[in-house]
């Protein structure tokens, strides 16, 4: 069986299992060969409160070239935190090309969560990542990123069934096929909302929320989600595996002391 390639288009985080650092041992564990290219260097997980953070746009402006005279080419690319506007236009350019080729296109469009935008993103980011979801197979934002996108506004005490499935068709609209909502309250019910393009099948997959906070959860259901869709998977049971991952990781860890550091993923990877 030929595997499938992937690029994994992603921060790296030196202290902390989020993004790049959260993503690899799953998608290796899964039999994904992955490759990545780092959109920033960063100390720590953000929880701590302090930090530094290396935009690396200048280093990625450098490897395409490499890469396309190498010859160098991916089945799948999967995108997760974008630095900047000018980073933004460079990888989905970049993804533009390799689509064209045959390459699935993944984006994790990471702006904001609760309601709120994260520190640094700006309007003029929110339409750079427009352009990264418009070249995607498949989508994936939270509540708060799925507003932003499309111009909805946000409700914290989540929506209706129909509204959901409208919020799903305006996502659509922006050129993504595939489309998933994570983390959106349904009727009172905490889910997963989803369309796929392939079936034209609308889904509501619930869960049951653990209060607990750990960095990297949403890195872990995309690495999942990824590695399960390259290897067979429908979306919906990718979905629902990715979805009980996360559960299982996250209330086998609820007592740990130091929660910023993310989930210890190398413990746990026959769960996945």
């Amino acid at each position: 069986m030929v595997k499938t390639h992937l690029l994994l288009i992603n921060d790296l985080c030196g202290y902390g299992k989020v993004a790049t650092a959260a993503m690899l041992p799953i998608l290796s564990y899964l039999g994904v060969p992955t490759f990545n290219l780092p959109t920033a260097l960063v100390s720590n997980t953000l929880d701590y409160g302090k930090f530094n953070i290396l935009d690396t746009t200048d280093y990625i402006q450098g490897v395409f070239p490499v890469w396309r005279q190498l010859g160098f080419r991916f089945d799948a690319i999967a995108t997760g935190f974008i630095a900047s506007e000018r980073q933004a236009r460079i990888i989905s350019q970049y993804c533009l090309e390799e689509e064209k080729k045959g390459a699935t296109i993944f984006v994790d469009p990471i702006m904001g969560d609760e309601g709120k935008l994260y520190n640094g993103v700006t309007p003029a980011t929110i339409q750079s990542m427009r352009e990264m979801v418009a070249v995607a197979d498949l989508i994936y934002p939270n509540h708060t990123e799925a507003c932003y996108l499309t111009g909805h506004d946000y409700n914290p005490q989540g929506v209706t069934r129909e509204e959901a499935f409208t919020l799903l068709d305006k996502l659509h609209a922006t050129g993504a096929k595939s489309v998933l909502i994570t983390s959106i309250p349904v009727d009172g019910q905490h889910c997963v909302a989803g369309y796929n393009h392939t079936d034209g099948e609308y889904f509501l997959l619930d869960y049951t929320e653990i209060p607990v906070h750990f960095p990297g959860t949403g890195d872990i259901f995309s690495a999942v989600l990824i590695g399960h869709i390259l290897n067979g998977d429908k979306l919906k049971t990718a979905c629902r595996k990715a979805m009980d991952a996360v559960y299982k990781l996250i209330d086998l860890n609820k007592a740990n002391t130091d929660k910023n550091q993310g989930i210890p993923l190398e413990r746990y990877l026959d769960i996945i």
